[in-house]
Parts: C-alpha cells; structure tokens; sequence
C-alpha cells in the first residue's frame, strides 16, 4: 500500500532559531494527532538547518527530513554545491528533485535532473521528484505531452527496482505561490494520468505503490478536499508548511 505524504517545502525561509521553533511546534502539534502507519510527514528545511531537524525528529518514526536539492557528483570543485552523500550524512532520508524554481530559476534539465535521481538513490535517498507544466503550456492543451516528457528523460531511465523508491510531486507551475490551485478535478486528471504511464512503464502492481504528491498551493482550507482523490497521496507543500499551525492542519487531513 503506498504511503500518504505530506511534505513541507520550507525553501529560503527562516534563521537559526525560527527554524528549530518551527519544527518544535510542528512535532508538538502533531502530539494529539492519530497517524497511521501508512501516513508520512515530511520536513524539508534549507541546509543549515537539516542537522536540528533530524535531531528534534529521529525519534519519531511518522516524520522524515529531507533536502531541498542536490548536486550530481559525490564530490569535487563544485562551490557551494552539497552532494548527496553528504545530505545522507547528517541523518536526512529524502531529496527533493526538479523543483519548478531549480528548472526555471537554475535552468536545470530533465538530463541534469536524471542524474541528481541517479546520485541520491545510490547515496540511499529518497528522491522527490517534481514535474509540471507552466500557463502557456496548458493553455495551449499540451500539458500532458510536457509532465509525459519531462518524466521520460529525468525519471524512466530507473529500473522496475529503483522506481519503487521513488516519491512523484505533481506541481502546476502557475499554480505555485500565485494564490491559484488547480481544481481537485484537475489534479486527479493529472496524477490518474502519471499513474497510467508509470502503469505503461512498469506494470501495475509497481504503479500503485508509488505516491504522487500534488504541490501547487495546496494550503489548510483545501487539502482535504484535494486528498480525497484516489492517485492524489498527499502534497507537497510551500508557504502553508512554514505555519506549524497550517501544516498539521493539512497532515490531518487525510
């Protein structure tokens, strides 16, 4: 059975000490909460701060961290570059991979993405890996073409094995940060259609145990309605994960 999962996505947000209050917060609100053994919450803050949120979390088997990013190589001249060895290192268990912001802020490819997969799985990660269309390509009716590609050259290179250990998070880019949140008839239309050719690629007892994750502007007031869908497994979330508040609300919405 796969996992139900939200995943905070703190980005650059938070100091020091604002950051370790919020993780506090977060594990204290979810005290009362009943999680399932098929549930998992995810914590993704910057960098610097994964090392007190695997130390504040360990303990607590529903709750992982994870970064946000990570280089390809192991290791080498890469200035301010963070491998995933070294995230693996500090007690994290996930990344995430091809965020919208790393494809259009960072110019990275589907072929750079595909390596990052390749260097996270064999540093024992977790990838989370993030697919999308921007406006102009669902305008134009082509937003199915675009996720189909970008999850054939940065995703189905893996084996029936690798794809298991695998996290999808379905982001519609005009959809992240702007207020707008596709309709729960629209996510489930896209996470059905992932499914169908994880299905195509991998058979369906391999499909069905991989989560999909919706990440556009998933918030408090609509989660629960967007969790209802049956291949929509959880969100991953942005600026509602920054208020503990907001985020146990969204973790109990299952």
């Amino acid at each position: 059975m796969r996992k139900k999962i939200v995943a905070g996505n703190w980005k650059m947000n938070k100091n020091y000490n604002e950051a370790c209050n919020l993780i506090s917060s977060i594990v204290d609100g979810l005290r009362n909460s009943v999680i399932s053994p098929e549930q998992l919450v995810i914590l993704a803050p910057p960098f610097p701060f994964l090392e007190p949120a695997v130390a504040r979390t360990e303990e607590i088997e529903y709750i992982s961290v994870s970064a946000q990013n990570c280089h390809s190589e192991e290791k080498g001249a890469f200035t301010g570059e963070v491998s995933a060895s070294m995230i693996r290192s500090v007690g994290a268990t996930h990344v995430i991979i091809g965020h919208s912001e790393r494809r259009n802020i960072f110019n990275e490819s589907d072929e750079f993405l595909a390596k990052k997969v390749l260097a996270a799985q064999n540093a024992g990660l977790i990838p989370i890996f993030c697919c999308g269309e921007m406006l102009p390509e669902r305008e134009k009716g082509i937003h199915f073409q675009v996720v189909e590609e970008q999850l054939n050259k940065g995703l189905f290179h893996l084996t029936q094995q690798e794809i298991k250990k695998i996290i999808i998070a379905y982001e519609p880019v005009w959809a992240i940060g702007t207020g707008v949140t596709a309709t729960s008839a629209q996510a489930q239309e896209m996470h059905k259609f992932i499914r169908s050719l994880l299905i195509k690629k991998y058979k369906n007892e391999t499909a069905e145990n991989i989560s999909i994750l919706y990440g556009g502007s998933c918030n408090a007031k609509n989660a629960k309605e967007l969790f209802a869908n049956a291949d929509v497994d959880g969100g991953l979330i942005g600026g509602a994960s920054l208020t503990a508040q907001d985020f146990v609300t969204i973790v109990n919405s299952f």
